[in-house]
C-alpha cells in the first residue's frame, strides 16, 4: 500500500506547545501567529503552511498585565441597561496586536451579604428580631395601661377612685315599711281549764312546761283541756300540741269556738318508738284550724271512740 501524502506537517508541528521547549525550538517549532486560547479563531489552513493547534496559546511571558486600560470615549461606552461582558480576553480590547496591552478589570463584588453572594441572611435575622421586640414592647405597654385603668376604677383589686360612703348614725324618723311578725299564743297545758279526770302531774320527766308540769288522767271519756286564745287577726292556722304516749297511737276530739272538727286530732307514734316508757316518747303533732280575730275557745277532749292514753305538755298556734 502506497503511503499517502500527509502534507508538510511534521509531528513536532502537531504539538501546540512544542515551541515552549528547547527540543521543539531546535526542531523548528514556531509560536502560533493566528491567536491561541481565548483569541480569535485560527487562520484558514494554507497549503504548505504548518497546521497550528486548535487551542492557540501564547508564549510564556508574552502576555503582559498591569498596563493601564486606554480611555474609551463616552459615546463608545455601553449604554445603561445593555448587557456587558463580565470577562473578555485582553486581545478583544484595542492594542491587542502590537499595541499597548490592556489590564483586565476585576469583577466588582455583588452586594447582598454572604461570602457566596447570596442574600444577607444576617441582616434579615436582625430585622426579624427587631420586629418581634417592637411587638412585645407594644403588648406589654397595652397590658400595663389596661391594668392601670382597672385599678383606677377599682375593678382589679386596686383602691377605688371614690371614698366609701359614710353610714349615718342618726336613726330615721320615718316608720318602717316592714311588717312586724305577729306574736301567736302559746300556753302550757297545766295552766288551761281542766275538765273531767284531767289533772296536773310532774312524775314523768321531759315535759317542757314550767316546773316540768304536764296534764295526765286524760285517758277517761269526759277529760278535757280548754284554752282561751287571743288572736291578732283572723285566718287559717295550725294548732300544735306536744304530748307523750306509751308507744301506742292515740287521738282526741278538737273543738274550735263550739264547733267540733270532723276529724279527730291525731296523737300518733310518729317517732316509731317501741319503748313504752313515756319519758322517751315526747313528740309533737298539729291540726289545721280557722280562728277569728280576738278571743277563740280551743278545746281538746276525750270523747267516746277516742283513744286518749296521752300526756299533754303545751299547745301553740303557728302560721298555717
Amino acid at each position: 500500500m502506497a503511503a499517502g501524502n500527509d502534507g508538510a506537517n511534521k509531528p513536532e508541528n502537531d504539538d501546540p506547545f512544542g515551541y515552549l521547549y528547547a527540543d521543539g525550538q531546535a526542531a523548528g517549532a514556531q509560536p502560533p501567529q493566528g491567536g491561541g486560547y481565548g483569541y480569535p479563531g485560527p487562520a484558514p489552513a494554507q497549503p504548505g503552511v504548518p497546521r497550528t493547534s486548535y487551542n492557540q496559546v501564547r508564549t510564556v511571558g508574552e502576555r503582559q498585565y498591569g498596563q493601564q486600560q486606554p480611555y474609551v470615549p463616552p459615546q463608545q461606552q455601553a449604554s445603561y441597561g445593555q448587557p456587558q461582558a463580565q470577562y473578555a480576553a485582553p486581545e478583544t480590547y484595542g492594542g491587542a496586536h502590537g499595541g499597548q496591552q490592556t489590564r483586565q478589570s476585576p469583577i466588582p463584588p455583588q452586594r447582598g451579604g454572604g461570602s457566596g453572594g447570596g442574600p444577607n441572611t444576617r441582616g434579615l435575622l436582625i430585622g426579624a428580631v427587631a420586629v418581634v421586640a417592637v411587638v412585645v414592647v407594644g403588648i406589654t405597654a397595652a397590658v400595663i395601661t389596661n391594668s392601670g385603668d382597672k385599678d383606677k376604677d377599682g375593678q382589679a383589686g386596686g383602691t377605688p377612685s371614690t371614698a366609701p360612703s359614710q353610714v349615718s348614725e342618726q336613726p330615721s324618723t320615718e316608720p318602717s315599711t316592714e311588717k312586724t311578725p305577729e306574736e301567736l299564743p302559746k300556753q302550757d297545758a297545766a295552766t288551761l281549764k281542766l275538765g273531767g279526770t284531767a289533772a296536773t302531774e310532774t312524775v314523768v320527766k321531759g315535759a317542757e312546761g314550767a316546773g316540768g308540769v304536764y296534764v295526765s288522767g286524760f285517758n277517761q271519756v269526759g277529760a278535757s283541756v280548754t284554752w282561751k286564745a287571743n288572736m291578732p287577726t283572723d285566718g287559717k292556722y295550725r294548732l300544735t300540741v306536744r304530748y307523750a304516749i306509751p308507744a301506742v297511737d292515740a287521738n282526741a276530739t278538737l273543738t274550735v269556738n263550739g264547733k267540733a272538727n270532723t276529724q279527730p286530732i291525731g296523737l300518733k307514734n310518729f317517732i316509731a318508738s317501741s319503748d313504752p316508757n313515756l319519758e322517751k316518747n315526747w313528740q309533737t303533732t298539729w291540726a289545721p284550724v280557722t280562728l277569728q280575730k280576738g278571743e277563740n275557745e280551743i278545746k281538746i277532749s276525750c270523747e267516746a271512740g277516742n283513744q286518749c292514753n296521752v300526756l299533754l305538755d303545751w299547745l301553740e298556734v303557728t302560721p298555717g
